[in-house]
């Protein structure tokens, strides 16, 4: 088999590639500083992927999109991943977007889907609590029918971008009665109403990117509700789906592993070649790259087809996350003394970004569901084994 791009794809590519020259200073990192002046630059830059139908290339012309291929929302990814483009809301784009397109009624489409399209709102993800985390069927949080409202009372944590977001897309139980994986409802939720209150979390790595979430007598109108009331178990694997399954966790990757291997030419000893171990160990992640790269082409053939990837999408995920964990601390035990100074440092090697990806690693594991979630998503979707 021979796999060529089409010349309209390799002009998609170069067309993208300058626009990524033009608005990223030279000295980009992608570092996640959190401040004012970066979210600024942050909405800005997705703003201008937006103004150019960019960030949701497959979707149709009259929700923003450009009715584009499939493959050519793949080239995206795989180039503002690689070089680590700010301004992209994953979640709005990659899942809760196409929730909405798939389960949302025609005024919800379009309320929702232009300004996602365009870079003006910004969603986050309000699954996990602190009983129900890679166990979502086990969330607490309620929301009870009350005449045009729902009244909803509840916590959310490790909340990707809550401070930061217009609205969050809540998973809350409306049937309390009801079995473990039942009575669960979808919601569009403003980030702004009273009863709401988000508090930070600092992360290891010393960012504010996740956030408790309070509830407290919220009244969300009943308009919000997303789909059919107690299906939502159902929306939510298919929001998990396309959590799962996107390049964007193999383009970064991809971009770290080279620069390891740029530093580890430039840096060795005078006259000498490098470990055999080491060039081994680099080998080994080269091949698990390219494995990869191919998993996440499969699934973006299979959409191409009208397909949802489901088992396909947990395997991209395992190996993924399996991934960028073992070459953060493979770069960081390469670095030798170097590798624990963080970016702030002025002796930092490789700008310090090892030390950083390790920390920011910890929990890709586990966020969109743990790996021993996704095996038994393989096990029993993927290779119809019993449930244990």
């Amino acid at each position: 088999m021979h796999f060529r791009w089409s010349r309209e794809d390799e002009a998609f590519r170069q067309e993208l590639r300058s626009f990524i020259k033009e608005v990223l200073p030279a000295d980009w990192t992608g570092y996640r500083e959190g401040t004012d002046d970066w979210w600024e630059f942050f909405r800005w830059v997705g703003r201008q992927l937006g103004a150019r139908r960019w960030l949701v290339l497959a979707w149709p012309e009259e929700y923003g999109g450009l009715n584009a291929s499939y493959w050519q929302q793949l080239i995206f990814k795989e180039e503002t991943g690689y070089h680590r483009v700010p301004g992209i809301n994953f979640n709005g784009v990659n899942n809760i977007g196409p929730s909405i397109m798939i389960y949302g009624n025609e005024e919800q489409k379009r309320k929702y889907l232009p300004g996602i399209a365009s870079g003006d709102l910004f969603f986050c993800q309000m699954f996990t609590e602190p009983e129900a985390g890679s166990d979502l069927g086990s969330l607490q949080t309620r929301a009870i029918r009350d005449g045009d409202y729902y009244i909803v009372n509840g916590q959310k944590i490790f909340i990707g971008d809550a401070h930061v977001a217009d609205y969050g897309w809540l998973a809350a139980r409306t049937d309390p009665g009801a079995p473990k994986h039942k009575g669960i409802s979808t919601f569009v939720i403003p980030t702004n109403l009273p009863g709401i209150t988000i508090t930070p979390i600092i992360d290891a790595a010393g960012e504010h990117l996740l956030n408790q979430v309070f509830f407290d007598n919220v009244r969300l109108p009943a308009e919000n509700l997303v789909g059919v009331e107690n299906r939502g178990w159902y929306q939510m694997m298919t929001t998990l789906d396309f959590e799962r399954s996107g390049m964007e966790r193999w383009a970064p990757a991809k971009r770290l592993l080279d620069d390891l291997v740029d530093f580890a030419k430039t840096e060795k000893k005078a006259g000498t070649a490098l470990p055999a171990p080491v060039r081994y160990r680099l080998a080994d992640f080269a091949v698990m790259s390219e494995v990869g790269r191919y998993l996440a082409y499969r699934v973006t053939d299979m959409q191409t087809h009208g397909k949802i990837a489901n088992h396909e999408a947990s395997i991209s995920k395992i190996l993924a996350a399996t991934l960028y964990q073992r070459l953060a601390n493979f770069g960081v035990n390469l670095l030798g003394m170097y590798g624990p100074l963080s970016p702030k440092s002025k002796w930092a090697k490789m700008r310090g970004e090892f030390e950083r990806y390790l920390l920011a690693t910890i929990p890709t594991t586990i966020s969109g569901g743990s790996l021993e979630i996704q095996h038994n998503v393989v096990a029993i979707r993927g290779l119809g084994l019993p449930r244990g």
